[in-house]
C-alpha cells in the first residue's frame, strides 16, 4: 500500500529521532524560547486571524488563494505556539556555573586542538539553543559527550564518518569570550 502519508519503516532502537534529548537550557536560551512564543501568540496569530477573517469575507474561499496561505500560515502559528508552550514547561533552566570550573560541563566555552593544531572553540548548550554559526552544539551531541567532565590537556576522541578525530582541551571557561 502506498500513499502520502506512509514513510518507510525505521528500526526504534536504532533511529536517532528516538533518541532522548536532555532538558537542560541556559537562561538566555529560555529567555529568548519564552520572546518566540510571546511574539507568535500576542502579534503573529492575532494578524494571521484578521488577514484569514479578511480574506473569508471576500467570499468564494475554494479559489482564494489569500485565505489558502493565510490559513495555511495561522495553523503552522499555531502548531508552534502550542510546541514552544509544551516545551518551555519541560525546559531545566541552568542559571548557575559548576562547584568545578576547571572541567567541562553544561554551558562551558571549550577550545579543542585536533592532530593537525587546527582549533576549535565550542560552546556546550541545550538542544534548542544549537547554532552551527556560531558553534553552539548540543550537550546530546557525539563531541560534547566526549568532552564532559574533562579538564585542561585532556583528550577526547570521537567517532566521525571520516574516523575517528582526537582533540586535546586547551582552554575551558564559562563566559563569552571577548571578541
Amino acid at each position: 500500500m502506498k500513499g502520502r502519508n506512509m514513510t518507510r519503516w525505521r528500526d526504534p532502537a536504532k533511529d536517532p529521532r528516538q533518541e532522548p534529548k536532555s532538558n537542560l537550557i541556559t537562561a538566555e536560551g529560555f529567555a529568548r524560547l519564552k520572546g518566540i512564543h510571546d511574539h507568535l501568540s500576542r502579534v503573529k496569530r492575532p494578524q494571521l486571524s484578521t488577514k484569514v477573517g479578511e480574506a473569508a469575507a471576500l467570499g468564494d474561499r475554494s479559489e482564494n488563494a489569500d485565505y489558502t496561505y493565510n490559513k495555511k500560515e495561522l495553523n503552522r502559528v499555531i502548531a508552534r505556539i502550542r510546541y514552544l508552550g509544551k516545551r518551555l514547561d519541560e525546559l531545566q533552566v541552568v542559571d548557575r556555573l559548576p562547584a568545578d570550573t576547571g572541567r567541562v560541563y553544561f554551558g562551558a566555552y571549550v577550545t579543542l586542538e585536533d592532530e593537525q593544531g587546527e582549533e576549535l572553540r565550542i560552546r556546550i548548550v541545550g538542544h534548542d539553543e544549537t547554532d552551527a554559526g556560531k558553534h553552539w552544539i548540543s550537550i546530546d551531541a557525539p563531541l560534547a559527550k566526549s568532552v564532559l567532565g574533562k579538564g585542561l590537556d585532556d583528550e577526547a576522541t570521537v567517532a566521525a564518518p571520516g574516523g575517528e578525530t582526537t582533540y586535546v582541551i586547551t582552554d575551558i571557561s564559562y563566559q563569552a569570550p571577548s571578541a
